[in-house]
């Protein structure tokens, strides 16, 4: 099984960051690029343990989707889901985050660095995977991990510039 691990710093209360991690916000920051739906079952309006979603999109012409199954939820600093797509590929997503000390005053006059009393938030993103067959794997050891890491790195990145400056583009 393959592991790709993710994180980034945002300036923003864990709280703050938390609220992304609805069904109604998520599409924004995770799988924008595919124009993510997240039908929930039973039409739940938040997640729950145990519970299954159902994430569809378009990439290009073709219609891509996957099931997952919600496996932890701690408010407001932990979710995470174990999915199978209509390949065969299984796996688990997870996100943990984590309330660092704000910046003091000295550190904060650098440029790019919040401004001291600023809370700050470490989201870090585990994805883990398993593709099928000895294709499979050569095909994840030579491009699959690395398309996935950079694809992890900019949903984080979506997600820091939602929950630092609110309204998506």
């Amino acid at each position: 099984m393959a592991r790709v691990e993710t994180s980034i710093r945002i300036a923003a209360s864990v709280e703050g960051v938390f609220v992304f991690f609805v069904p109604q916000r998520m599409p924004y920051w995770y799988g924008a690029e595919m124009q993510a739906c997240l039908e929930m079952q039973g039409g739940a309006s938040d997640f729950a343990v145990s519970q299954k979603v159902r994430i569809r999109g378009h990439l290009g012409r073709r219609e891509v989707s996957h099931t997952a199954v919600v496996t932890a939820m701690q408010r407001p600093k932990l979710f995470e889901w174990r999915f199978e797509d209509r390949y065969g590929v299984k796996g688990l997503e997870r996100w943990e985050l984590e309330r660092t000390d704000t910046r003091s005053a000295p550190e904060a006059t650098r440029p790019g660095v919040p401004a001291a009393g600023t809370p700050i938030t470490i989201v870090r993103m585990r994805s883990e995977y398993a593709l099928r067959g000895f294709f499979g794997k050569c095909m994840d050891w030579l491009l699959t991990r690395h398309a996935v890491a950079r694809r992890n790195m900019g949903y984080l990145q979506k997600l820091k510039r939602l929950a630092e400056h609110g309204e998506p583009e």
